[in-house]
């Protein structure tokens, strides 16, 4: 039954983004460094690498913000916009493609493509299938590089975390990374089990780019403030923690239920509390249903 709920939450979590009133929605521009700024509004964070070549976008939210990013973009720049990464397929980092489409060059990993062209599920929500003209038409495997403004802005595939085609976006010469949603500062993450996440891939992800980066890079996180180096290790260790103890439970042969009464994330409360996102509850679910290969939401009966 918990388990429903929760699916049911999460739908409505969905449809609620989906039905937001957007016309309240403003885009702060903060500029991080180099050539590289980061707009914010409702959905997905978005990185921009702006110069006399042009401008990059990483990630491009909702759809009915697409006017009030394009405002803020000209408050930088008139220059126009040449290229659109996404990170990942969800619609709070998509939704912006069918109005960008037309003025750059949309690129993607190509799990990225393939489910914005099939449609599928998220948060219990059907999402429909992306119109073929605002699909991204320029897509990789494994990485990309693109030479604009002085700055090598390389993406990075980096599979099965949040989702199975997620990409970090390397600023290089300005020292700057885009995380997609690999790492979010709302507390616990989502990992979209349905979408090919995982927490393993999750906490490779964040170990193989912390591996690369000087302790001033700047990140930007999918959701959340502006963020450091020092930002993404506690996250990290917590996947590290959280994993570990679900495991142990897993092997004593415990329920997810029988975990939640012993608040195995005891310490953690700060990171699931109420009215946030990801519940402690939800969290353990989504460990214990990756850990033993269940989907998410998938109802395990116990004797």
């Amino acid at each position: 039954m918990r388990r429903m709920a929760w699916a049911l939450a999460l739908a409505a979590t969905a449809a609620a983004a989906q039905q937001q009133d957007f016309s309240k929605v403003e885009i702060k521009v903060t500029k991080v460094a180099g050539s590289v700024y980061m707009l914010q509004g409702a959905g997905g964070n978005i990185g921009a690498s702006v110069g006399e070549d042009g401008i990059v976008i990483v990630d491009d939210q909702f759809a009915p913000l697409a006017d009030k990013i394009q405002a803020a973009l000209k408050g930088i720049t008139d220059k126009p916009v040449r290229f659109v990464i996404n990170t990942h397929w969800h619609f709070d980092h998509t939704g912006g493609n069918p109005y960008f489409r037309k003025q750059g060059t949309i690129i993607a990993q190509e799990h990225v493509r393939e489910r914005l062209e099939s449609g599928g599920t998220l948060l219990g929500t059907e999402v429909k299938p992306a119109a073929r003209a605002d699909l991204p038409i320029v897509t990789f495997n494994d990485r990309l590089t693109v030479h604009l403004n002085g700055e090598d802005i390389r993406a990075i595939h980096f599979p099965h975390g949040h989702t199975d085609g997620d990409s970090v976006i390397f600023f290089t010469q300005s020292n700057v990374v885009h995380m997609g949603d690999d790492f979010v500062t709302y507390g616990f993450p989502f990992i979209d089990l349905e979408s090919g996440g995982s927490v393993r891939g999750m906490i490779a992800a964040c170990r193989k780019v912390l591996a690369t980066l000087a302790p001033d890079t700047k990140l930007i996180p999918g959701h959340g403030a502006l963020s450091t180096v020092a930002d993404l290790k506690p996250y990290v260790a917590m996947l590290e923690e959280a994993t570990a103890r679900i495991e142990k439970g897993i092997r004593e042969g415990r329920s997810a239920e029988d975990l939640k009464r012993a608040k195995v994330l005891a310490g953690y409360e700060s990171w699931g509390g109420e009215g946030k996102f990801i519940t402690t509850d939800k969290f353990i679910d989504t460990l214990y249903n990756d850990l033993t290969g269940r989907k998410s939401g998938e109802v395990v009966k116990h004797n």
